[in-house]
């Protein structure tokens, strides 16, 4: 038995590597579709907490809150590397990064697998979106 693991994940994408009973950790490496100009869906987790912790680079988390009228208004926030950010289940959610950037997420295991759901975003959603991010971007 080795007393220490250790895990690395530089490809492009979402790997969870370590999955054990309940819990898992996963890293986030840029890919299409997390650019800051891509986003053009959010997703949520309907039975699990989801962590995000910046380990370096830029990246814009977003948090959205669907209205009965359909209308999102978004919650974003520049991450800084080394802060633990909590995004509770049921809070739909995205996140825009830029090149170079790396983050690890802890949450409930598989939720990869049994508990994403998507919403594609409106033309005009995204271009309100893409508006935000900008603006926080260059602030």
């Amino acid at each position: 038995m080795k007393l220490i693991e250790e895990y690395i994940h530089e490809e492009i994408g979402y790997n969870p590597f370590f999955i054990r009973d309940g819990w898992q950790v996963a890293k986030l490496n840029p890919l299409r579709g997390h650019g800051p100009d891509e986003i053009d869906r959010i997703e949520v987790h309907k039975s699990t907490d989801e962590v995000f912790i910046l380990i370096h680079g830029t990246a814009v988390l977003i948090a959205a809150n669907i209205q009965q009228d359909d209308i999102i208004s978004f919650h974003n926030i520049l991450m800084k590397p080394g802060i633990v950010y909590n995004l509770p289940e049921g809070v739909w959610h995205n996140i825009a990064m830029k090149k170079g950037a790396e983050l690890i997420i802890v949450e409930k295991d598989n939720t990869h697998l049994n508990d994403c759901e998507y919403r594609n975003l409106s033309l005009s959603q995204q271009s309100e979106l893409k508006e935000q991010i900008k603006d926080i971007l260059n602030s």
